[in-house]
């Protein structure tokens, strides 16, 4: 396990990463308004409205009408927006706050948005996928986020960043070390793992997209695995861009960590 803190990888087609800052503000907002300062029933609530569920779009099961918020097919999309605690929201934020200024950087503001969009819809139709009559919500960001991180491997390989190794050990190693431990744990524990609240499937079904999807909407003049690489000193930044279910009692949502 580790938590990334800080990549020496500077910008270099764009000065802001907009798309990325509004994405952690609008996660971070609706947490707080869905989850910090929510009561049970309101978080639930939202989480059924606004989550995913597999069995209403795989396995043509109703949701209570209590519940109904918006037409299931959004929740492909809202669900990535929704959060549990603080720790599942703060880990989201913090991968995609390292990790999507320099995805951003090498797409472009506006296809990066759709890239991060259509990562979320990935991994959420994969985890449906493979379990079609879950009635339970998935919830989180990390489907979305193992896109993000994806690409960077695709990217930035030879980047270093540092980590956290096991939460306390701080180390600068080359993106592709602590990257593909990542992904590698997260196909290993979508087949060992069955029976916990977190969505391996989702991550999976992120990281898939993301590595199909990079080289599709990245810059044309970016190369793939950092065979160019700028130091941040010989930087220009330039702007380029131009049956029915109902709430389950004892199943909780799904989430991505």
């Amino acid at each position: 396990m580790f938590v990334p803190l800080y990549d020496v990888n500077a910008l270099k087609h764009i000065r802001v990463q907009y798309v990325t800052i509004s994405i952690i503000v609008i996660n971070v907002a609706i947490w707080l308004v869905t989850g910090f300062a929510a009561t049970d029933e309101f978080s639930g609530r939202a989480s059924m409205g606004l989550g995913y569920i597999p069995a209403l779009l795989f396995d043509n099961r109703q949701l209570d009408p209590s519940l109904y918020l918006i037409p299931e097919d959004y929740t492909y999309i809202t669900y990535a927006f929704l959060h549990g605690d603080f720790w599942h929201i703060a880990t989201n934020m913090l991968f995609l706050w390292v990790f999507g200024d320099n995805v951003e950087d090498a797409m472009g503001h506006v296809k990066f948005l759709i890239f991060y969009l259509l990562c979320a819809a990935a991994a959420a139709w994969f985890h449906g996928f493979l379990d079609p009559h879950s009635t339970g919500p998935l919830i989180g960001a990390s489907g979305a986020i193992s896109g993000v991180v994806a690409s960077y491997f695709l990217l930035h390989p030879k980047v270093r960043i540092w980590v956290l190794i096991l939460w306390r050990i701080p180390l600068p190693l080359p993106a592709f070390i602590p990257l593909i431990f990542w992904i590698l744990q997260q196909f290993y524990m979508l087949v060992v793992d069955n029976e916990g609240n977190v969505s391996w499937a989702a991550h999976a079904g992120g990281i898939l997209s993301g590595l199909v999807l990079t080289p599709v909407l990245k810059r044309w003049r970016v190369p793939l695995f950092d065979r160019a690489i700028v130091s941040p000193k010989a930087v220009e930044h330039t702007e380029s861009d131009p049956a029915t279910v109902e709430a389950p009692q004892k199943t909780p949502p799904h989430w991505g960590r």
